[in-house]
C-alpha cells in the first residue's frame, strides 16, 4: 500500500481563489476584510511566520498590517494598542504572534483581543463555543486539518481518532472538532501509558508534539489516515537543516491509506484558515450568513 498524498500547496490555493473572490464582493461594499498581526521581539521564526501570514493577506485581497515592538516594550502599550484595534470598525481580525517575551501575561494579552476579532480563537469566550459545538472561530490549524479530511471525502463519524499532543493550540481544540464531528477520540502526551496500543487503534491519527520523525511505522494502524501537525529543523546527521514533521513519513505512507507531508502539508492551511476567520469576521460585520 502507498498513501495518498494529501496536498496543503494545491488545497489551499483553491481556497484561497475562492477567498479573493469573496473579499472582493466585500471591498464592493467598503468592507475591504482586515488583519492587524502584532509582534513582539526579534524571534526569527516568528518573524517569517508574520511575513507569510501579511503576505496572504495581500494575495487575497485583504487589508494587512504588521505592528512591531521592541522585546522590552511595557505590556501596557501593547494592551492599549489592542484597546485601539477592537475599537477600529476597519479592522476584523486581530492576531498577537506566539510566543511572547517572558515579561508578558500571555493569557492577559489573548484575553484583551474582542472576541469578535480574534480570529486566532484563543479567546476564552471562542474556546467555549467551540467547546460547546458552535464556534465563532476555530483554532486555524485545527481547523485546516478538518478541511483536509472533508476535501478527502474522510468522515470522522464513527472513526477511532487519536491526537498525540494537548497542546491548547493545536491538540485540544482539534480534540474538540474530532469529537463534534462524531469521532471517539483518544488525546495523548507525555503521561501516557502504553502509546503504541491507543495510536495502532487509530483509523485516524494526528501528530502535534514537535518531536522530529516521532510517529514511526510501528505505531500506525495499516490503512488510518495521518496528519501531520509538526514542523521541526533536523539538527543532525546527513539531512541536518532539512524540515521534517513529527512523523516519519517514508516509512509510514507505505501503510497509511492517507497521509500529509512536511513541508507542503498541514503548514499552508493554517495560514489559509487565518484568512478564512478573518473573512468570516469581515462577512458578519456586514450581515453575511453562510
Amino acid at each position: 500500500m502507498t498513501a495518498k498524498i494529501l496536498d496543503g500547496n494545491a488545497l489551499a490555493q483553491k481556497l484561497r481563489a475562492d477567498f479573493k473572490t469573496r473579499a472582493e464582493v466585500l471591498a464592493a461594499q467598503g468592507a475591504r476584510p482586515g488583519l492587524v498581526v502584532i509582534l513582539v521581539g526579534e524571534d526569527a521564526a516568528s518573524q517569517v511566520y508574520v511575513r507569510n501570514k501579511v503576505n496572504a493577506c495581500a494575495q487575497a485581497g485583504f487589508y494587512s498590517e504588521k505592528i512591531s515592538y521592541a522585546p522590552d516594550v511595557a505590556a501596557q502599550v501593547v494592551l492599549d494598542k489592542i484597546a485601539e484595534l477592537n475599537a477600529n470598525p476597519a479592522i476584523h481580525g486581530i492576531l498577537v504572534q506566539l510566543p511572547l517575551p517572558k515579561h508578558f501575561d500571555t493569557n492577559a494579552l489573548l484575553e484583551a483581543i474582542a472576541p469578535e476579532k480574534d480570529v486566532d480563537g484563543f479567546h476564552a469566550e471562542n474556546v467555549g463555543a467551540l467547546m460547546q459545538g458552535h464556534p465563532r472561530f476555530i483554532p486555524c490549524t485545527p481547523y485546516g486539518v478538518m478541511k483536509f479530511l472533508a476535501e478527502a471525502g474522510i468522515d470522522p463519524k464513527g472513526q477511532e481518532a487519536v491526537v498525540i499532543g494537548r497542546s491548547n493550540i493545536v491538540g485540544k481544540p482539534m480534540a474538540i472538532l474530532l469529537l463534534n464531528a462524531g469521532a471517539t477520540v483518544t488525546v495523548c502526551h507525555s503521561q501516557t501509558r502504553d502509546l503504541l496500543f491507543h495510536t495502532r487503534r487509530a483509523d485516524i491519527l494526528i501528530a502535534a508534539l514537535g518531536r522530529p520523525r516521532f510517529v514511526t511505522e510501528e505505531m500506525v494502524k495499516p490503512g488510518a489516515i495521518v496528519i501531520d501537525v509538526g514542523i521541526n529543523r533536523l539538527q543532525d546527521g546527513p539531512d541536518a537543516g532539512k524540515l521534517c514533521g513529527d512523523v516519519d513519513f517514508e516509512a509510514v505512507k507505505k501503510i497509511a491509506s492517507a497521509i500529509t507531508p512536511v513541508p507542503g502539508g498541514v503548514g499552508p492551511m493554517t495560514i489559509t484558515m487565518l484568512l478564512a476567520n478573518t473573512l468570516e469576521a469581515a462577512e458578519r460585520k456586514l450581515g453575511f450568513s453562510r
